[in-house]
């Protein structure tokens, strides 16, 4: 595969000659700003063109062609980068200082081709062990080409893996993830303990996808960010949402929950001017008259979010998976061996189930019962949702004054869908116990939080009119809130720890888990950094991101804390 860096992306035009190149191309391309999907020359880049908003972008064209747009400044996004790159384009604003940077991003022999360089960046690059010589003498400013040659012991070039696998799991993770194997042209096999994918805290009739927001732009915000924009892309690959599978982006309104919080909101928007297909402030007069109903003060509204039905979504990513994908279902995994530079997965009676030199836990709440994932430090949290019957032909209708066709998701401290095969989904409650069966007091939780959503006295009598029906599901989430994706500490072997690499891994085995309620964008993200960790590719984000979703994180946290 080749890795090119291009720090001025322009029109496309190098992308497009790198493509035509033929074979596995990884292109990553720096821009202060992207340019409208308008601007760019190549057709298929621009139906996936992304929005311009901060942060990393991977466009993945097809199975050979991937494309990372990086925007920010260069002194933010550069040393964010982990790579090894086979070719540079520098623009001529590239300072001689980023010179060891992009030294330490080069695999031995590699070009550059730097326009309109000075005599600094010159010196630079030599010093950081680049072979220069001017291209064009003619100019004033003349271009660079360059080739790196470092006399100091390069990184041991990364073994190619064995492209077998096992993942434990069959909800929106470990589809995900064998989804992105299987594109990849690894072998999967995928442990489910039930007859169907999507059983578990992936079983809801509808989820709802849109990014966090916040004014100081903190991690988890980057990370929704990111993840929400990847999962558009790829759905949109697939075939889009309601098409490839059910759900509709029909958009997220979310309001405020008084006026201080509807400053709060308005200060964020401000603070980054955001697209408006991102994310743009409805006011109270606009919020009432999309959700039909008087909401005081307004809220955020995502134009291209909305809701899907995970199961769907799961089947849509298991049949792209094809011949490649062997089904193990109505099996439980209950213990990891590893023999011979394989993990064996077991199930009852010791019985081998699968084995494989790479094993993904992707099964929420039940990883707790591997052993090599008891010591990670998540918590299961009781979900329940509450099912409406919005039918004419309900007896009697159960809504009858809550707007027939609810265009788009509304949200607050809880959210509601618009109907779907007549069902309503409101909800969902965050509880602290195991019971997994329905509860009334879970019922009324949930509709006094929509009657505060959409007021009115027929809303507000639901509480004791509305029969009791909806589903449990258990979510898992780290303290922190945000994914595990990586390889699996080892706590066993774990002493004295100073930073993430020296976390001790168990070989070969990693993990996809930690997605609470936030299941339908982190997966399809989630799934991709860890394949692109399993094969030693270039990221799908920042190096900051990546340590922030590092399963080693927590013993890293514990050992300082003890040392």
């Amino acid at each position: 595969m080749r890795v090119v860096l291009d720090t001025e992306f322009g029109r496309g035009e190098r992308f497009a000659a790198a493509r035509a190149q033929g074979g596995r191309l990884h292109y990553i391309a720096l821009a202060a700003a992207l340019p409208p999907a308008a601007a760019v020359d190549d057709a298929q880049l621009r139906d996936a063109w992304p929005l311009n908003v901060p942060g990393f972008h991977r466009v993945i064209l097809n199975d050979e062609v991937t494309l990372d747009l990086l925007v920010g400044a260069v002194d933010a996004v550069l040393p964010q980068i982990a790579a090894r790159v086979n070719a540079f384009h520098l623009s001529p604003d590239i300072a001689p200082a980023w010179a060891r940077t992009l030294a330490k991003l080069a695999v031995q022999g590699a070009t550059l081709h730097a326009r309109a360089a000075d005599e600094a960046l010159v010196w630079a690059l030599t010093a950081a062990g680049f072979v220069c010589r001017i291209a064009d003498d003619a100019c004033a400013a003349p271009d660079i080409a360059a080739v790196y040659r470092s006399r100091k012991p390069q990184p041991a070039a990364q073994d190619v893996p064995v492209r077998r696998a096992v993942i434990i799991g069959a909800g929106l993770a470990g589809s995900s993830a064998a989804q992105r194997l299987c594109a990849r042209g690894w072998q999967v096999t995928l442990i489910e303990r039930h007859a169907q994918p999507a059983q578990e805290a992936s079983g809801n009739l509808a989820g709802i996808f849109m990014p966090l927001l916040s004014k100081d732009d903190n991690i988890p915000t980057r990370l929704s960010r990111a993840a929400y924009l990847f999962a558009l892309r790829e759905w949109r690959r697939m075939g889009g949402v309601g098409t490839a599978f059910l759900g509709a982006d029909c958009g997220v309104l979310q309001l405020a929950r008084d006026e201080r919080h509807a400053k709060v909101q308005q200060d964020a928007l401000t603070q980054w001017n955001y697209p408006p297909q991102y994310a743009r402030w409805a006011d109270a007069r606009e919020a009432s008259a999309l959700i039909g109903a008087p909401t005081p003060h307004g809220g955020w509204l995502f134009a291209q979010g909305g809701w899907a039905r995970p199961s769907s979504l799961c089947e849509a990513m298991l049949a792209s998976c094809g011949e490649r994908l062997q089904r193990v279902f109505h099996t439980e995994a209950l213990d990891l061996l590893r023999v011979d530079d394989q993990w064996q997965v077991r199930g009852a009676d010791d019985a081998l189930i699968a084995q494989a030199p790479t094993v993904i836990l992707a099964s929420g709440a039940g990883a707790g019962q591997i052993a090599q994932a008891a010591e990670l430090p998540l918590a299961r949290l009781r979900g329940q949702v509450t099912h409406l019957q919005v039918e004419a032909a309900a007896v009697p209708p159960l809504l009858p004054l809550l707007p027939p066709i609810l265009p788009l998701v509304v949200c607050r401290e809880a959210y509601v869908t618009p109907p779907s095969d007549g069902v309503v989904c409101a909800g969902a409650t965050y509880d602290n116990d195991d019971d997994p069966a329905l509860r009334a007091s879970s019922q009324q939780e949930n509709l006094a939080r929509l009657a505060e959503i959409i007021p009115g006295d027929a809303v507000a009598a639901l509480a004791h009119t509305a029969p009791l029906a909806g589903r449990v599901g258990f979510r898992v989430a780290a303290p922190d809130r945000l994914p595990l994706a990586g390889a699996l500490p080892d706590y066993a072997n774990a002493g004295r720890l100073e930073c993430l690499s020296d976390v001790p891994r168990h070989p070969g085995l990693h993990c996809l888990l930690g997605y609470a309620s936030r299941g339908l964008i982190w997966a399809p993200l989630m799934a991709e950094l860890l394949v692109c960790q399993l094969e030693n590719t270039p990221p799908p984000l920042e190096n900051t991101l990546i340590d922030a979703l590092d399963p080693g994180r927590f013993l890293l946290k514990q050992r300082r804390r003890a040392q």
